[in-house]
């Protein structure tokens, strides 16, 4: 299978989820990796593939302009081959924002885009508050504060669960 993996990822904790996908779905596949920026200023055409995997990040409650740009721009195209999506959020590491159907931000995808892919899933993301810059670090403090997340800005927590992007490659393999 011709699969093309595209990711839209603030910090890169998206871009090393793809990437761990690309390695459990590799083998006796045809795999392309980008950013999605890259691919944007690519001649590439979708068609080329049989599956097309996008992984996007939230920062302050928003995906980047350049995926949903992307998705705006190509739905037509991506509605005629077998697609995937996956968010990365900090607010799936709640249980009760955890999956499909309670997470704010699939749902804020779901109204933003016409892109209707095979299947979606979400994962919890990563803080990393060492590499922030000084503004970052202190408003993404703040929601967590508010949230009831950590607060320690010397800390960097990991919140996906990996064995969830595993079953979610697996499910791509399967489909």
């Amino acid at each position: 299978m011709n699969i093309l993996i595209l990711y839209s990822s603030t910090d890169g904790h998206t871009k090393k989820i793809s990437e761990f996908i690309h390695n459990i779905i590799c083998i006796g596949n045809n795999i392309e990796i980008y950013n999605i920026n890259n691919f944007l200023q690519s001649e590439s055409n979708l068609s080329k593939y049989d599956f097309v995997l996008i992984g996007a990040s939230i920062r302050y409650g928003r995906y980047r302009k350049n995926f949903l740009k992307f998705v705006n721009r190509n739905y037509k195209e991506l509605n005629k081959i077998k697609s995937a999506f996956f968010s990365v959020n900090i607010v799936a590491r709640k249980k009760d924002k955890n999956s499909v159907h309670n997470n704010p931000y699939i749902k804020k995808f779901n109204k933003l885009s016409k892109w209707q892919p095979s299947f979606i899933d979400v994962f919890a993301g990563k803080l990393d508050y060492p590499n922030y810059n000084f503004i970052n670090k202190n408003v993404i403090r703040f929601i967590m504060y508010i949230t009831k997340g950590p607060t320690k800005t010397n800390e960097i927590i990991e919140f996906t669960n990996w064995e969830n992007v595993r079953n979610f490659a697996v499910k791509i393999i399967n489909y």
